[in-house]
C-alpha cells in the first residue's frame, strides 16, 4: 500500500508529518527521517482495527484484503 504523506518544517523547527488521506493521522520530529518514520507509526496505529468490531457468525464473514 503507497500513502501520501506531506512533511514540512514547522515553526518551532520540528518537522511536521500528516497524511492527508487519513483525517487527524499527525505526526512530527527533530528531523525530517524521525517525522517520516513516527507517521509511519502513525498510519500504522491508525489502520489497525479494533478487534472488539469482529464479529463472524453465519451472517456475517471476514475477510482479510492486501493492498
Amino acid at each position: 500500500m503507497k500513502i501520501k504523506v506531506i512533511v514540512e518544517k514547522g515553526e518551532d523547527g520540528y518537522f511536521v508529518a500528516h497524511c492527508p488521506s487519513l483525517k487527524s493521522c499527525w505526526s512530527q520530529g527533530k528531523t525530517k527521517e524521525e517525522a517520516l518514520k513516527n507517521i509511519q507509526e502513525a498510519i500504522e496505529l491508525y489502520l489497525e482495527p479494533e478487534i472488539e468490531n469482529f464479529v463472524e457468525d453465519e451472517n456475517h464473514k471476514i475477510y482479510e484484503l492486501v493492498l
